[in-house]
């Protein structure tokens, strides 16, 4: 892989540090990592463990899904926004080629808060009830729940005491997701369907950590964290 000039970085947030280490001897001077993970952390946790500079952090909205070995099911969307660099209005023009929707933004940051305000929306509940986002969204009680027992607003109000700005219209992107990806169970229901681990410590569970150190409290969030982690435990 001399010579490598990109490297689509997708593997879960659980795994980052050990695929970090394993491309490390195929990096160039110029090569770019554009690091298409759920979460808000793995772009910086990249750039302790890899020359920062190759580090390009992306928002990625696809539904798919691992049909097989080396099959994969693409239920809807596949649009991606990545953070400015040297490199990444070439990487851009590619993809675009490739028919892939790419925006170039300056606030990523605030990108990654709002996929990740969706995944914390949708992510726990779809793996505990095994339901696919539209068919989840028309259980009893629960758009109204993902608001009035507070996973979003608990969300938000972290983001702000972050002093993230959200680039979205929040409310709008949570019913879009059941829209648009009406077949998709979460990344988080796959993984236990597979009895693998999850990502749900760097979802609500990461909402909960930030809260618990900024003093904002989370209890939907540490709620549907714990059920996760029970339901996981069963398996282990």
């Amino acid at each position: 892989m001399q010579g490598t000039k990109l490297i689509l970085f997708c593997v879960k947030s659980t795994d980052t540090d050990s695929a970090a280490q394993a491309i490390t001897p195929n990096l160039d001077c110029d090569t770019l990592v554009l690091s298409l993970q759920n979460g808000v952390e793995n772009a910086q946790r990249l750039r302790e463990l890899l020359p920062q500079e190759v580090v390009v952090a992306a928002v990625v909205y696809v539904a798919s899904e691992m049909a097989g070995p080396g099959h994969i099911k693409h239920h809807g969307r596949g649009e991606l926004v990545i953070e400015p660099s040297s490199t990444s209005e070439a990487v851009a023009s590619a993809l675009r080629e490739a028919e892939v929707p790419t925006e170039i933004s300056d606030n990523v940051r605030g990108a990654l808060w709002a996929k990740l305000v969706l995944n914390c929306a949708y992510n726990a509940l779809s793996a505990l009830s095994r339901m696919p986002y539209g068919k989840l969204v028309q259980g009893e009680g629960v758009t109204r729940a993902m608001r009035d027992v507070d996973v979003v607003d608990e969300c938000l109000a972290v983001a702000r005491a972050e002093r993230i700005s959200i680039p979205t219209d929040v409310d709008a992107a949570v019913r879009k997701i059941a829209e648009t990806m009406p077949n998709q169970y979460s990344s988080t229901a796959q993984d236990m369907t597979r009895g693998k681990r999850s990502e749900i410590d760097h979802l609500n569970g990461l909402i909960v950590r930030r809260g618990e150190v900024l003093g904002v409290a989370t209890p939907a969030n540490r709620m549907l964290h714990v059920l996760v982690k029970l339901v996981e435990s069963r398996t282990e």
